[in-house]
């Protein structure tokens, strides 16, 4: 620092100050990883509960694997824009609930928590958060078999899941922000730019079926969208921001996320997710299951531990109101030792 200049910290984009930038940031090689682990600790347990349920049960069932599970959330995350139109929700709702459900298929499995459940939640979590409420009933009464209790009973364990980073930094804002810049270049025809906007949202759209928002930015898929849709509109737009003729080396990043959105940026074949759907019927964690021997024992469990809970406040209580002393320390000093019988659901 020179005499009495002030120190002035460097500028940290927007984006890069966000929890999406610093939380769900990943490599291809890290998500692979990240499915994977996950896969191996689900079945691990599932494979337990089966057996705890039944020993040697767990020998005849065949248990998902992460491409699988994958495969199926993909489904239901395209099947978020099949209810989006039935409510007429903007693009902002929509976008929203697909990251959410992605997101929460990197901390849990499908094994635990059937997707079209999530996929309900997320999908009524995100018009809150992106100031587009609806109310419970309505939105349950205009899906089939669906109560309210289907979407409550979920909400908070999709909230966790997130870490409640509900805040998302979406691709067709970041398109949007390029066609109004772009405007402002040299003759740019106008209805070139409108049909390659029209075009590139397209492929904004397709991105979300990939796993592009979680390895790239949000403008880094805009620009390769409109590339796609116009390589000249947008090597003209590069050229403008950084002053060099011919190619620019951006132009090299753009292609790997061209490639994801073209070759993965459509519905699954659904021959292929109802087969891994009719197997997961048989391989889904029984302790998440109503009614089952499994489902039952915890529960027992669950409930043995809340009375236990009940029954050790009730005598501190007790004790402390004997002492003359309600509200004070010995009440209070417990209190950590209570939230440690707290099971996760």
């Amino acid at each position: 620092m020179n005499g009495g200049e002030d120190y002035k910290a460097p500028r940290v984009p927007l984006y890069e100050g966000g929890t999406q930038y610093r939380h769900w940031r990943f490599s291809p090689e890290q998500l692979a990883d990240t499915r994977a682990s996950l896969n191996a600790v689900a079945v691990t347990g599932i494979r337990d509960a089966f057996e705890a349920d039944l020993p040697g049960s767990s020998s005849q069932v065949s248990f998902l694997h992460a491409e699988e599970e994958r495969l199926l959330v993909k489904l239901y995350v395209g099947k978020v824009t099949q209810l989006c139109g039935h409510f007429r929700f903007p693009d902002e709702v929509e976008a929203t609930a697909m990251t959410y459900l992605k997101r929460f298929y990197l901390k849990n499995t499908v094994m635990d928590w059937h997707p079209k459940n999530v996929m309900l939640t997320a999908l009524f979590l995100a018009t809150k958060t992106t100031n587009h409420p609806i109310s419970l009933d309505s939105y349950t009464a205009r899906i089939p078999k669906t109560a309210p209790s289907d979407v409550l009973d979920l909400e908070f364990l999709v909230a966790q899941s997130l870490g409640f980073d509900f805040a998302v930094w979406h691709a067709h804002r970041a398109l949007w922000g390029l066609w109004l810049d772009i405007q402002s270049l040299p003759d740019i025809p106008m209805d070139d730019l409108r049909r390659a906007y029209d075009t590139a949202l397209t492929h904004v759209r397709a991105s979300r079926l990939t796993d592009a928002e979680f390895v790239y930015t949000p403008s880094q898929i805009a620009l390769a969208c409109l590339f796609i849709a116009s390589p000249a509109l947008a090597s003209a737009w590069l050229r403008s921001k950084s002053g060099q003729g011919g190619d620019d080396p951006a132009l090299a990043i753009l292609e790997p996320i061209r490639a994801m959105i073209t070759t993965e940026g459509s519905p699954p074949n659904v021959e292929a997710v109802r087969e891994v759907d009719r197997r997961l019927k048989l391989c889904k964690n029984p302790e998440k299951v109503p009614g089952s021997n499994a489902y039952n024992k915890r529960l027992a469990e669950k409930l043995r531990k809340a009375d236990e809970k009940r029954l050790r406040k009730a005598e501190m209580i007790r004790k402390a109101m004997e002492d003359g002393d309600p509200f004070g320390s010995a009440l209070a000093g417990q209190a950590d030792l209570d939230d440690e019988d707290d099971d996760d659901e």
